[in-house]
């Protein structure tokens, strides 16, 4: 979708100008070529190069991650004294398939989509470089900025934590992104002081037993009867053993036993998602988790074994840097381009360098205003209007120059 923003619509005093019709166009393109070329965590080869391309077209000199996908790129030089602020992007897709039928950009890969706005993501901190190294060129940038394009979000525990091993947070004071919101209308932005995601980690159980027939269920392990309890008990029993207010919740996706109806058993599976509001109690849980299956396990004698998986913890949004946003923001667009927006049980890895650098991500407004779809991420039919990248580079652009003033 595209829409062409109203240059007159901006409120307040603008900290640079309205962004040129031939870089609109550009970002729009460059987009579409992503969204065409989706790429999966660690495989983002293809986008790397062309950020890479681009950057390099604008003078500036990009370094490639040591992961071999995702780069780092500074605009201005930094005196060693003052830390920089860093925008951050993540360019990954998801292994879904492109289910949109009257789109020109869908993808062109099988079974792979941009389904969680990350092309969207990446064109907007893309589009602030470029605003920011022509602002850097002419004098006009109070302060350096470092840009970081960072592989593999879409995998737990993220790439977040390889990038920041690469250094992208050597010399960096504060960070900020921006997610895609498709509850949100194309033009604003939700902000949240706190926590605004979830923590969100992976659990995989495996039960055994001896197997038997049917008809004889008392003198064998009942494998699936034990699978169906850890599914539906564990949880009900986590809610009684933790602060209701933390917001954990255990849901499964995947269960497999059995091949045929009259034999039981001998091996079961479950997978699923731990997500948790609360910082504190995401540390708690894997002990209370593992703790919770293998009581409801041992109660119906299967043999259980269960792997939890750190994914990432919540991303809390730093008070000040949360307010740099919204005065960013204001500052382009007025005060009703900011909405507050609640707290997501989707889980983010940009939380892991807000465990180093206080920081802070927005929703982004990506809905078309009037359009009363209900959209959703991680859906094949997935897409965002695209005034959405103007707004995100004003509002990258604009935290830019306060954050430098400041």
């Amino acid at each position: 979708m595209s829409r062409e923003p109203d240059a007159e619509s901006d409120a307040g005093a603008p900290l640079l100008g309205t962004l040129p019709t031939e870089l609109r166009a550009e970002l729009i393109a460059f987009r579409r070529d992503l969204h065409m070329h989706p790429e999966l965590g660690n495989q983002e080869f293809r986008t790397t190069a062309a950020l890479k391309k681009r950057l390099e077209a604008a003078g500036l000199v990009p370094r490639v991650l040591d992961s071999g996908t995702g780069l780092m790129c500074d605009i201005g030089s930094w005196d060693g004294v003052r830390p920089m602020l860093a925008l951050r992007a993540d360019i990954d897709a998801l292994p879904i398939p492109d289910t949109k039928t009257d789109c020109v950009y869908r993808s062109t890969v099988p079974d792979r989509a941009h389904a969680c706005g990350h092309d969207i993501h990446t064109t907007t901190v893309l589009g602030a470089g470029l605003v920011l190294a022509a602002l850097d060129r002419q004098g006009l940038l109070p302060h350096p900025v470092r840009l970081v394009f960072q592989p593999a979000e879409e995998v737990l525990p993220g790439g977040a934590p390889d990038a920041i091993d690469s250094g992208v947070l050597d010399g960096v004071g504060r960070i900020i992104a921006v997610h895609c919101d498709p509850k949100v209308d194309a033009g604003r932005i939700g902000l949240r002081t706190g926590p605004i995601t979830s923590a969100c980690d992976r659990i995989e159980v495996t039960l055994d037993g001896p197997g038997g027939h049917t008809a004889r269920p008392h003198l064998t392990t009942d494998l699936v009867t034990a699978a169906a309890k850890v599914a539906t008990e564990v949880p009900a029993l986590l809610s009684r053993r933790i602060d209701a207010r933390s917001g954990l919740a255990l849901t499964w996706g995947r269960i497999e036993a059995g091949h045929a109806c009259n034999v039981i058993p001998q091996h079961a599976e479950l997978s699923g998602t731990v997500r948790c509001l609360d910082l504190k109690a995401w540390h708690d849980a894997p002990d209370l988790v593992h703790a919770a299956i293998v009581e409801i396990a041992d109660l119906h004698r299967a043999k259980s074994v269960v792997e939890y998986v750190r994914g990432v913890p919540p991303v809390v949004n730093d008070p000040a840097v949360t307010e740099l946003l919204r005065d960013a923001m204001v500052a382009r667009r007025g005060a009703y381009s900011v909405e507050d927006t609640e707290q997501s049980l989707g889980g983010e890895d940009f939380s892991w360098y807000l465990e180093k650098v206080p920081g802070a991500m927005a929703r982004l407004g990506v809905r078309t205003p009037g359009d009363s779809a209900r959209g959703d991420l991680h859906r094949g039919d997935f897409d965002a209007d695209e005034t959405s990248i103007t707004v995100g580079v004003e509002l990258f652009t604009a935290a830019a120059l306060l954050d430098g003033e400041g």
